[in-house]
């Protein structure tokens, strides 16, 4: 699995964990070893301008994702799906702000919306009331999932 994170914030995060938790995901949901996944995090006003290019949206938000070759998670049938997955931009300062909100530490936030963009790369989405009860319910599975193996390899991912 390629995962490449560029951090253009000027902010601290963790990427050494958000590309770890980014690599487990992938393998669970068994997506081609060789397929790409770039993760940019950016400043307010990087992610305000994208937000307005590509949503039609004011205002900075906290992660945005551009799927490439609309990779899919295959039946348990089929092999896995090569190619470019995407980009994931992700805002450190927006995730800071809603963090509290959220009730998780900024950390904590920024990988909640990592998987967020992941499962938006790979088809998801949460515009109707089914598709939000599969998309969220996903989402908390590979969460839990990943706190588990997290436990299970002493805290280090």
């Amino acid at each position: 699995m390629s995962v490449e994170l560029n951090n253009e914030s000027g902010d601290e995060a963790d990427e050494k964990g958000l590309t770890a938790l980014a690599t487990w995901v992938l393998g669970e949901l068994r997506i081609h070893p060789q397929a790409e996944l770039s993760i940019v995090l950016v400043d307010e006003e990087t992610m305000a301008a994208y937000h307005v290019k590509y949503m039609d949206l004011p205002g900075p938000t906290d992660v945005l994702s551009f799927p490439m070759d609309e990779l899919r998670i295959p039946e348990p049938d089929e092999p896995e799906p090569a190619g470019l997955l995407g980009d994931i931009v992700l805002c450190p300062a927006v995730t800071a702000r809603q963090a509290a909100e959220n009730a998780r530490t900024p950390d904590q936030e920024a990988e909640y919306l990592l998987v967020h963009g992941i499962l938006h790369l790979l088809g998801y989405d949460h515009a109707t009331p089914e598709e939000h009860a599969e998309m969220f319910g996903l989402h908390d599975r590979l969460m839990a999932a990943y706190e588990a193996h997290r436990a299970s390899a002493g805290g280090k991912a």
